[in-house]
């Protein structure tokens, strides 16, 4: 067994125990130095976010607009820069047929990751999801994929209909994710479920497999305390720590072009960051 394979190997069997009980926050880096820092606080886990990776290379969240190639050379970074469980945000799988899915989901896997997810949203407005059968039909390569590998990563299987309002969205995304288990998915998502009652319905729905819940913004009524009593496994933020830090930047930026230094106020202490990544040198 080589390095790289042992590797990922303690990488997959952590990540598995992290889903196996209680509730995980498992927050979204979107390059080496914002991975470091969340090993650095202590997190167990890290994702990727499509969202934050193509905004940090000024292109918008798409398929159309990253490469394949492009992402996968992203996730193999962060996944080279701390040793924890890494999941790959993997969008479409970058195919729209079974076949490709699968052969994507291979090169995914040898990226070193722990995990990765594949979501049935198609970025087309006409057709926001796959056709039910299709989208079936890519969880099952996806898994085939893996079981060929005999990598055991953790496959995450999504339904975006919440996210982007699809009609009758909580019935379509129930009964995707139930089809999304039986097909071989380890871990299901709805984001944009946030409902507490729709959320305890999922967990109830897919049992005993896992379920991950997004959380993007405040939210009074959902806690982490309160998702686990709602038997939620995982808990990401998606785009949401990328996006706070764009936040950050455009209001300094903005007072910058007004003649105001005020937004300066608040940046990270330049020695902290530094002790934090000289080890790297």
């Amino acid at each position: 067994m080589t390095s790289a394979t042992s590797t990922q190997s303690a990488a997959i069997a952590s990540f598995r125990a992290l889903h196996a009980s209680g509730c995980f926050l498992l927050p979204n880096p979107w390059d080496i130095g914002t991975s470091i820092y969340l090993q650095h606080l202590g997190f167990q886990a890290l994702a990727t976010t499509s969202a934050g990776m193509a905004f940090s290379r000024g292109l918008p969240d798409s398929v159309a607009a990253v490469s394949r190639d492009d992402m996968l050379a992203h996730i193999r970074e962060i996944v080279m820069a701390t040793p924890l469980p890494v999941n790959a945000d993997f969008q479409t799988g970058y195919a729209d047929e079974p076949e490709g899915v699968a052969e994507n989901v291979a090169r995914c896997v040898a990226t070193g990751v722990a995990g990765l997810s594949i979501e049935d949203a198609t970025g087309e407005a006409a057709n926001p999801l796959y056709e039910r059968g299709l989208a079936i039909e890519r969880v099952k390569a996806a898994r085939a994929a893996i079981d060929a590998s005999g990598i055991p990563i953790v496959l995450t299987a999504r339904c975006e209909a919440c996210l982007i309002g699809y009609p009758d969205a909580f019935r379509v995304a129930r009964e995707r994710l139930v089809a999304f288990a039986e097909a071989g998915a380890d871990c299901l998502y709805a984001p944009g479920v946030r409902e507490p009652k729709q959320i305890a319905d999922l967990v109830k729905a897919v049992a005993p497999k896992p379920v991950n819940v997004l959380m993007s913004a405040p939210n009074s009524t959902l806690s982490l305390a309160k998702l686990t009593d709602l038997g939620v496994r995982r808990v990401s933020v998606g785009s949401a720590l990328a996006r706070a830090a764009w936040g950050a930047f455009i209001r300094a930026a903005e007072g910058l072009k007004d003649g105001s230094f005020d937004g300066l106020e608040g940046a990270a202490p330049f020695a902290e960051l530094n002790r934090i990544f000289e080890s790297r040198s």
